[in-house]
């Protein structure tokens, strides 16, 4: 008798948890926890702001840190002594779209030094899907390959590159864009 009994209570407890679980499922409580989960996993940061196409700001701890990201490089909107580059415009909005409200996962290159001469930390940039970033930005042609440095998706970017070109894809299209002699790629001014 106490066997059926015992069995009885543990069938009634996983009919009452699981439709707790059905309830907390419909009132959108268990993907509230997961998101919350989701944004405090460690290695992802919040962006601050965006300064331009290829390079973002993002909270770590207390501190505000400018990240740019490796291996693209951006038409200019506002370096100091240069004027505003076509597609510059472009590329800042896209990279801003494409983060959004999302929280960032920052990787370095082994390749790669940790931070730029201006001191900004140099970083593959993801979303939480595992989308990079700077991919994106060049298989869209809102940058350019930045070859300049080595890194060790410089193959991967310039095949990245290399498809958007021949696509006329957004600044391949749109603009003119010019090879320098030292390799880096630019665009025109716009006006």
């Amino acid at each position: 008798m106490s066997r059926k009994r015992n069995t009885q209570t543990a069938s009634a407890i996983v009919a009452f948890l699981t439709l707790g679980v059905f309830f907390a499922q419909q009132q959108g409580w268990l993907h509230t926890v997961s998101q919350t989960a989701e944004k405090a996993q460690p290695g992802l940061y919040s962006v601050d702001h965006f300064i331009d196409g290829d390079t973002i700001a993002v909270k770590m701890g207390d501190k505000i840190e400018s990240v740019r990201l490796i291996g693209v490089d951006t038409p200019e909107t506002h370096k100091p002594n240069t004027p505003v580059q076509c597609y510059g415009p472009a590329a800042a909005s896209y990279t801003k779209n494409i983060i959004g409200n999302n929280h960032v996962r920052l990787a370095t290159d082994s390749k790669s030094t940790n931070r730029d001469r201006y001191n900004r930390l140099l970083r593959y940039v993801y979303l939480p899907d595992g989308t990079m970033v700077e991919s994106q930005l060049i298989k869209n042609g809102y940058g350019f390959a930045y070859t300049a440095f080595p890194i060790t998706k410089s193959d991967e970017f310039v095949a990245d590159q290399q498809q958007a070109k021949a696509a006329h894809k957004g600044l391949w299209g749109n603009c003119q864009p010019y090879q320098e002699t030292n390799g880096r790629w630019q665009t025109e001014d716009a006006s």
